[in-house]
């Protein structure tokens, strides 16, 4: 069955995303309770309700959208490779698991989601594979990151990464009076957006259903498709993927 594209989100919906994260150090659970429920929405979208089906969220840290998926209905399960990420109660059955190698069998799930992930992985290609391999034939896969170039790409010292990445966590540490969470190189890789959708479209194991940027309220997916532009404006890139039949 063909399901209707997603409709651009309102502007409304971006400032309260927005919003939320610029509080996201002082109120982090309604930060991210609020992105987890968009995050579902969008599945929901694409791919109509996950209530009786299998979801696999890869790198879901403290288990936000893992919740939400299982309030709407679905059998979800969250696969972390960090134990420090998931705070004092992760969700029960919660995997340690790294995203190179999940524990599961081929076409376990239904939906297999990833969000801001991509660019903390060294070979984001291998990465994709697994979630590939993991999701059945014409399931749904949810992927979501932010480039390196997006004015959000250096994550708490950007947008000073432009400046070179060693010139922005020095400024964080002088700031702050902290090291910063993040390094290049370590666990914060430099992925872009042209050499993603060129991977992703030379795969014969899935289709394309939709390259956009995940929060803007308007022209969500022409924004995407300007080389060079969407480098900076696109700010973090959603690709709605569907599993290819063998």
């Amino acid at each position: 069955m063909t399901r209707p594209r997603a409709k651009d989100p309102s502007l409304r919906r971006s400032l309260a995303l927005f919003r939320a994260f610029m509080r996201e150090q002082d109120d982090p659970a309604s930060c991210y309770a609020l992105l987890a429920r968009d995050a579902v929405d969008q599945v929901e979208a694409y791919d109509g309700p996950v209530a009786g089906r299998t979801v696999v969220d890869v790198g879901g840290g403290s288990g936000y959208f893992t919740e939400e998926f299982r309030r709407r209905g679905a059998d979800a399960f969250l696969f972390e490779p960090d134990p420090t990420e998931l705070g004092e109660k992760p969700p029960d059955s919660t995997v340690i698991a790294d995203g190179y190698l999940l524990p599961l069998r081929d076409a376990a799930a239904d939906v297999t989601f990833s969000s801001n992930v991509l660019e903390h992985v060294a070979d984001p290609e291998i990465f994709l594979s697994e979630l590939v391999r993991v999701t059945r034939p014409g399931g749904l896969i949810y992927v979501s990151f932010t480039n390196w170039l997006s004015p959000w790409g250096g994550h708490e010292w950007a947008p000073w990464h432009y400046l070179g990445a060693e010139r922005a966590r020095a400024r964080y540490r002088r700031r702050t009076g902290k090291a910063p969470k993040h390094t290049l190189g370590e666990n914060l890789f430099a992925v872009h957006i042209g050499p993603t959708l060129r991977q992703v479209r030379a795969r014969d194991d899935v289709t394309v259903v939709s390259a956009r940027s995940r929060y803007w309220p308007f022209l969500a997916e022409t924004v995407v498709r300007a080389p060079g532009l969407r480098e900076i404006a696109t700010w973090n890139l959603l690709l709605i993927l569907r599993r290819c039949p063998p």
